[in-house]
């Protein structure tokens, strides 16, 4: 399949970067991203040779210009500020360095001809940060997922952005444009996300629709098929949005880069917006956390590749296997438990856990509640990790 129009650009610099990095695999990437090898070879090569100019039209301007003056140079910030409104001294400085700029001025010097020239507000004071912040040690062994909240359009209609972060690197893997929340949605947008990047470890979600339900039915239909998938579920903790705190903190950016600054007609009409915002900022947009290297210097590819089919359900044959019935419930030495609806139709396994008069209650390869026997009780087991940036 050919490029898309719209995003073609953001394509072809994403697949470059990804298949320059180490043992990367050029002929999966292209079948990931839907073009021959010979296509993803020819742009490689012309990236090898002429960088980013290289990939589509792109400005000429020189990388390094050591004749410039200072006026040049503040007319230069400022341009890359109008271009990045919400970019303070830091990240500017960091952009013009990766540009190539010579005799970039500090930070400082830089929030000075920003606000010598009106582009700031009066100086804030830091703000401590209220978490502790924490990274998973290598890229896909947690993605976090949520809905932004939704929009207006012109059209009358609104928009429900669904974005999904890798949490080691905070690259962007998905800001999909929905119009609605609903299973079938989310699944699609996945379905996309894990044909190009492979299947992630776990994924972070708080308790909303349509990954999560009330305590009563703590699974859902697109969980289950997380879990089919052999992708670990989490939830964070009600009313605690700092678990979720990188995907929160990307949320503030799409904000305040993008949704506040334009208008939109419709669904259709956003996601061309989105796709350049993404690349922006996963190869453009320093990060602060990142020691303002940018999130794409970090993101590789999962080497776990989306499944053509769902595989086949199977257990030890030491495991008590029953099958979820109506309602979500199934029987065991002649009394009934409820797991969840969203498991109905489906084996699942009892297994010996170490501790006397209690088994283990699996579901593929995930342990997803737990069997007192001798208060004949069900605990569904439901992953919940401490508040993180």
């Amino acid at each position: 399949m050919p490029w898309k129009e719209v995003s073609r650009m953001s394509l072809r610099c994403e697949f470059v970067h990804l298949a320059q990095q180490p043992d990367a695999n050029v002929a999966l990437l292209a079948q990931r991203f839907g073009i021959s090898r010979k296509t993803a070879y020819k742009w490689l090569q012309r990236f090898q040779t002429g960088g980013t100019p290289a990939l589509a039209d792109l400005s000429r301007r020189p990388h390094a210009s050591p004749a410039r003056t200072a006026d040049a140079l503040e007319q230069l910030v400022l341009q890359l500020r109008a271009e990045h409104p919400a970019w303070g001294g830091r990240k500017l400085r960091a952009r013009l360095l990766a540009l190539g700029h010579a005799d970039v001025p500090a930070p400082s010097t830089i929030t000075a001809i920003l606000r010598r020239h009106g582009c700031l507000d009066s100086p804030r004071a830091g703000q401590p940060r209220a978490w502790q912040r924490f990274e998973h040690p290598a890229p896909n062994d947690l993605w976090q997922m949520d809905f932004k909240g939704h929009f207006g359009l012109t059209d009358g209609t609104r928009c429900h952005p669904l974005t999904v972060l890798d949490d080691h690197s905070r690259y962007a893997l998905g800001l999909v444009a929905c119009a609605d929340e609903q299973t079938e949605t989310v699944r699609a947008a996945l379905t996309a996300l894990f044909g190009r990047y492979g299947l992630p470890g776990r994924m972070l979600m708080d308790n909303g629709s349509p990954w999560g339900d009330d305590g009563d039915n703590p699974y859902t239909t697109l969980t289950v098929w997380l879990l089919r998938l052999g992708i670990g579920v989490s939830h964070g903790r009600a009313y605690h949005p700092q678990t979720q705190g990188k995907d929160e903190r990307f949320h503030r950016t799409l904000n305040a880069e993008l949704l506040t600054r334009r208008t939109f007609g419709s669904v259709a009409s956003c996601q061309a917006p989105f796709d350049t915002f993404r690349h922006v900022y996963n190869h453009e947009r320093p990060h602060e956390a990142l020691a303002m290297a940018v999130p794409a210097s970090r993101y590789r590819p999962s080497p776990r590749a989306l499944p053509a089919e769902l595989p086949p359900i199977t257990y030890d044959t030491t495991d008590v296997v029953r099958k979820v019935q109506e309602g979500g419930w199934f029987s065991y030495r002649g009394h009934d438990y409820r797991l969840s609806v969203a498991f109905r139709g489906y084996p699942i396994a009892l297994r010996v856990t170490g501790q006397e008069g209690e088994l283990g209650v699996w579901f593929c390869g995930h342990r997803v509640g737990t069997l007192d026997l001798r208060r004949r009780q069900l605990q569904r087991r439901v992953r919940r990790p401490e508040p993180r940036g």
